[in-house]
């Protein structure tokens, strides 16, 4: 089905078009036309499944059907829990609507650089607002935008704004909001707290679940290697020069990790750099483009660089250390394998984190065969009386997720 048949406008199709959109994926081909009629959407479907476009597409067709204002007010805002997903989210929609006859003007503001330049930019107003809690509330104090005018609401990653700490700041934002307002949800994942809040906010939502199923699942070959904790580092350079890799994105547990693991690649010949919240956004700029442009054979990460990232053919995604939860295992490995190209995605399991592996494999009906490198065959076995649970996140919502949920769905 192309896109033509849900009723966009001639200037979205041809700017899905040159963007890559040739039929909508299933997410789209369900959200847009659910978004267009005016209704509460509750969207949930894997990494890399299209859904910027899902709401970007008709969100700048119900927009361009209004009556233009001036000086311009928001009409969309879009929350997101990263820059980097900001900045992402924000160049969808541009390109988008690069062909309409009077495109409208997107701001993208988030944290961690100085709010002057994004103050002048909201000078005149701005049509849709692409925006960190945090930084659109730092603006409304400033008296640079106001929410009064929003028609449009969307949490894009809404489960990742919970998990991020950002419930005090998105219950503000709330406030500010005016009652009636087309809301639309969408995340990979729709944890208990999220749902809650939904229940609390959507007014007779259409709930859309695209499964992970063989037609529209990402390619992604997954390997679990045993490995000995102080040879993991060995092992990833071993098997980037013997397998031939040549971009590969490597996560691991904090930020110290990613400057040693990177540090420590790179003093023995591979070109690696490391990505995380303590460098500047400049700086965080710049990696992922060099990165994109080749200059970079791996890029050393924290969960940062799990959601909202785009890097066209990144061929291999490596596990140094386990991800927290099942569900940011799925993140992780969903940067490679997009837009149809196939991907692999490597974890290394020390003894110490078996158990952790088991429940993630567990909640995500995996079942991997357990892989030794020649030479790397591991020596250590797992400590005794090891929890079984790993660390790994559960899936109950705890008290504090609860009464998170409830004062923000009151508030609503």
């Amino acid at each position: 089905m192309p896109f033509s048949l849900l009723r966009l406008s001639p200037a979205l199709v041809r700017a899905a078009h040159e963007l890559g959109f040739i039929t909508p994926t299933p997410i789209q081909a369900q959200a847009i036309p659910v978004v267009l009629r005016g209704a509460d959407l509750l969207g949930s479907a894997q990494t890399g499944s299209g859904k910027t476009a899902a709401f970007a597409l008709p969100l700048l067709q119900r927009l361009g059907q209004g009556p233009q204002h001036t000086p311009r007010r928001v009409r969309a805002l879009v929350l997101v829990p990263t820059r980097e997903l900001a900045a992402q989210v924000g160049e969808v929609i541009r390109s988008l609507a690069q062909h309409l006859p009077q495109p409208p003007k997107v701001a993208v503001v988030f944290g961690g650089v100085s709010i002057n330049p994004q103050m002048m930019g909201l000078r005149g107003g701005a049509d849709i607002v692409v925006a960190t809690p945090g930084r659109l509330l730092d603006l409304i104090e400033h008296n640079a935008l106001r929410l009064a005018g929003v028609e449009m609401l969307v949490l894009d990653e809404a489960d990742r704004l919970l998990d991020l700490g950002f419930a005090e700041e998105l219950n503000r934002v709330l406030w500010l909001l005016p009652p009636r307002r087309q809301n639309l949800f969408f995340s990979a994942t729709f944890p208990p707290a999220v749902q809650a809040l939904a229940q609390g906010m959507l007014r007779e939502p259409v709930r859309i679940e695209v499964a992970a199923v063989p037609a529209n699942e990402p390619a992604i070959a997954q390997r679990a290697i045993r490995v000995d904790d102080k040879r993991r580092t060995e092992l990833l350079r071993h098997l980037i020069k013997e397998s031939g890799w040549e971009r590969v994105l490597v996560f691991v547990a904090t930020r110290y990790a990613a400057e040693h693991v990177a540090w420590k690649l790179y003093k023995n010949g591979v070109f690696a750099t490391p990505f995380h919240g303590d460098l500047s956004q400049g700086a965080r700029k710049q990696v992922l483009q060099e990165f994109k442009d080749g200059q970079w054979d791996v890029v050393v990460t924290t969960d940062l660089a799990s959601r909202g990232l785009d890097i066209a053919q990144l061929p291999v995604v490596v596990n140094y250390d386990l991800p927290r939860s099942a569900v940011d295992y799925v993140h992780r490995i969903g940067r490679t394998g997009r837009a149809g190209e196939s991907g692999l995605a490597v974890t290394f399991v020390t003894a110490q984190a078996e158990a952790h592996f088991r429940l993630i494999e567990k909640r995500q009906n995996l079942s991997l065969p357990r892989e030794q490198v020649p030479g790397f065959e591991p020596q250590e076995e797992p400590p005794e009386g090891a929890p079984g649970a790993g660390g790994v996140k559960g899936k109950r919502p705890s008290k504090k997720d609860k009464l998170r949920a409830k004062d923000l769905s009151l508030r609503a």
